[in-house]
């Protein structure tokens, strides 16, 4: 397994059909995954079109999430959670002194996402809103929203195939606020298939 610590990012490529199993190692800890299409940094995966095409806000177990250009890229095969968020841009900054008043650098997942990108040589203008796993949001009805502390576990799981050839990102969120007030190190997993 490799293991992101608390705070920082990975990426890794991801060939058609191989699945990728990322692991809550303390629980209670939200991952941003984002990808881009190998070979293509024009289209990505789309929180938008895979609302559209799922007709839902959640994710589980089967659901495709689509990319920009409306091609399946990543189907969940597996999933011990079933609470995830697709509407959370990643946390920045700019968040960080706009929400908590908090100036200067401090670490945070759209710089995560960035530079794990760029190991792989991947620097595009812009992070779409990334899929943010065990990451648990209530939605009202008056549509207000509100992050809640995830209710992942200790060794929960999500496995996704891809559904083409793709290269990854993952950020162990550093905001306190949606990891139940304490930043943790998560893990990962590529693996050519499911063992039963």
């Amino acid at each position: 397994m490799n293991i992101i610590p608390a705070k920082s990012f990975d990426a890794f490529q991801l060939h058609a059909g191989q699945l990728v199993c990322i692991i809550d190692i303390e629980g209670g800890q939200v991952v941003d995954l984002t990808a881009f299409r190998l070979g293509d940094a024009t289209e990505w995966l789309s929180n938008g079109r895979s609302f559209d095409y799922n007709s839902k806000l959640l994710f589980t177990t089967g659901d495709v999430l689509y990319s920009n250009k409306s091609r399946p890229m990543l189907t969940i095969v597996q999933d011990s959670v079933g609470r995830h968020d697709f509407l959370y841009t990643p946390c920045s900054e700019e968040m960080y002194r706009i929400q908590y008043g908090i100036t200067g650098p401090y670490p945070n997942c759209l710089d995560n996402l960035r530079m794990a990108l760029k190991t792989h040589h991947q620097e595009p203008a812009e992070i779409p809103t990334p899929f943010n796993v065990f990451m648990n949001v209530e939605i009202q009805i008056d549509g207000s929203i509100f992050v809640k502390e995830p209710v992942s576990t200790r060794g929960d799981k999500i496995i996704l195939r891809a559904e083409m050839g793709l290269i990854v990102a993952l950020s162990a969120c550093p905001a306190p606020s949606c990891n139940g007030g304490k930043p943790k190190s998560v893990g990962y997993e590529v693996i050519s298939q499911l063992v039963e």
